[in-house]
């Protein structure tokens, strides 16, 4: 099927290892999942065992990979060829007819002249599986299929991967995908401030493996934090009995040569029980050593009143150009609100972020701050993560932000290097970081928690749930919009209707 064995992957620009001598085995009826915090080689590792040619400009590779059958690879984007592919030529020739029940392929769809750069994030994925699948491979290997897909398309994606006979290696983000279909956990660390790899693989359902961990941690800190209390009581026990023997040395007499004789022989043994300690500690269960994914909080000075008006939206018409996407659009959002907005993809819940993102932009009543789905409308890619700040905060607030960078795990490199060269979970956390730093009390946020790993995302759901300010957000992550928002609406044709 797919086994790997002994495979140490070294990016060359820096020397860091991704994996160290690294085994695997993907088995019939496996879905593992590979996950890890953002730029921890998720991605490489993936294309590695696919084709190591995907990998050889920037990764250096030792070991091997035994690729029995076929293997299809879908990548985390659609290749720039096929934007101007229609469907038409697409799955020209192709039986389709066997995938009818499987991917709930339409004939009218997959015949049509729209191209496939068009396409909404989930009718791209349904492509490519579909033209994979009709190869017949013997396993397949997804690059976060679940990027950009609705809440409808997040549910085909499960059943999918339910269902399917083949092997599955993928990557998500989504911790519900995650908690519904993985049989097998692949966790990539770095650790020691990227000093260190460490990729863990355990045979167990996603929930089991976090509970697993914590429990394991917990433990292996108690029984570390116990050990070394016990040890300062000894030895503060020892001291005091070291200083007194050495005081009854200084002070005896001579003319007592017995007794200097027993007190040498007393310190002997005094000093053997100290090296006897020593040696004890050498043997200490060490703390864990864990990746945690710490990320700043917002202020809990952060407060707006509840019956403060933060806007009043009304659209007769949500256009995007000459298209109207919606009708009737009407939202009210009251201070402290955490609002969240889904829809199926393409319905327009993006333009009506923006719309909202310009009406409150010039206020100065309020701080609003935006995170929008494309960062390049936030961040200067040539710029670094501290020219990005710098350009915004006196130096005061400019020696927090570079704790609070280190604090993020950015390494010193990442922050004097290019934002375009940071992984897009990493550029998310400098737009949050630029919003506690700004003391924003106004959040309009597209996809919040899309690009971080399902070990972050808890974390960023924490800070939002507790967030004493308004929130306005779009999201298809189901944990996010169920803990953070206390008013979901869905966005039809017809405009926004409350579901909970």
């Amino acid at each position: 099927m797919l086994e790997a064995k002994d495979v140490t992957l070294t990016l060359a620009k820096n020397g860091r290892n991704l994996t160290d001598h690294f085994d695997f085995f993907l088995r019939p009826g496996d879905k593992a999942a590979i996950i890890g915090e953002e730029g921890n080689g998720k991605s490489t590792l993936l294309k590695f065992l696919y084709d190591p040619a995907l990998v050889s400009g920037y990764c250096e590779a030792t070991g091997w990979v035994n690729r029995k059958g076929r293997l299809a690879y879908l990548p985390q984007q659609l290749p720039c060829a096929l934007e101007n592919c229609t469907l038409e030529e697409f799955f020209s020739g192709a039986e389709l007819w066997r995938l009818a029940d499987t991917l709930a392929i339409n004939a009218a769809w997959v015949y049509s002249r729209q191209t496939l750069g068009t396409l909404s994030g989930g009718e791209k994925v349904k492509a490519q599986l579909a033209k994979l699948l009709l190869d017949d491979p013997d396993a397949l290997l997804l690059d976060e299929p679940t990027n950009d897909l609705d809440v409808e398309s997040l549910e085909w994606m499960e059943e999918f991967l339910q269902k399917t006979h083949l092997p599955v290696l993928f990557i998500s983000h989504d911790e519900t995908l995650l908690a519904n279909t993985a049989n097998v956990i692949i966790h990539m660390e770095q650790l020691r401030r990227k000093n260190v790899c460490r990729v863990t693989v355990a045979r167990t359902d996603y929930e089991t493996y976090v509970n697993q961990r914590r429990s394991g941690f917990d433990k292996q800190a108690q029984i570390a934090r116990k050990q070394r209390d016990d040890y300062a009581q000894k030895m503060a026990r020892w001291r005091q009995i070291h200083d007194r023997v050495e005081h009854e040395q200084n002070t005896i007499s001579r003319g007592d040569p017995h007794g200097g004789r027993l007190l040498k022989k007393k310190m002997g043994t005094v000093l053997a029980q100290g090296r006897r300690f020593e040696r004890e500690r050498e043997q200490f269960t060490d703390f864990p050593d864990e990746e945690e994914a710490i990320l700043s909080a917002f202020s809990a000075q952060i407060r707006l009143p509840k019956g403060k008006t933060v806007f009043a939206l009304s659209l007769p018409e949500l256009r995007v150009e000459a298209r109207v996407l919606a009708r009737n659009v009407r939202l009210t959002a009251y201070g402290s609100a955490h609002i969240g907005i889904t829809g199926r993809n393409g319905v327009g819940k993006s333009s009506l972020l923006a719309q909202i993102w310009r009406q409150l932009q010039p206020r100065r009543d309020i701080t609003p701050a935006y995170m929008p789905q494309d960062y390049a409308e936030r961040l200067d890619y040539t710029q670094t993560p501290l020219q990005f700040l710098d350009a915004s905060y006196d130096k005061a607030i400019m020696e927090r932000a570079r704790t609070f960078l280190g604090s993020m795990r950015f390494t010193h490199e990442e922050m004097k290097g290019k934002i375009g060269a940071l992984s897009g979970g990493q550029q998310a956390k400098l737009l949050f970081l630029d919003m506690v730093l700004r003391e924003a009390n106004v959040l309009v946020l597209d996809e919040p928690t899309r690009n971080f790993s399902p070990l972050s995302a808890p974390i960023i759901r924490e800070a939002l749930r507790v967030f004493g300010g308004t929130i306005i957000s779009v999201s298809h992550d189901r944990r996010y919009l169920s803990e953070v928002c206390d008013e979901v609406y869905s966005l039809t044709e017809e405009g926004l209707s409350r579901i909970r």
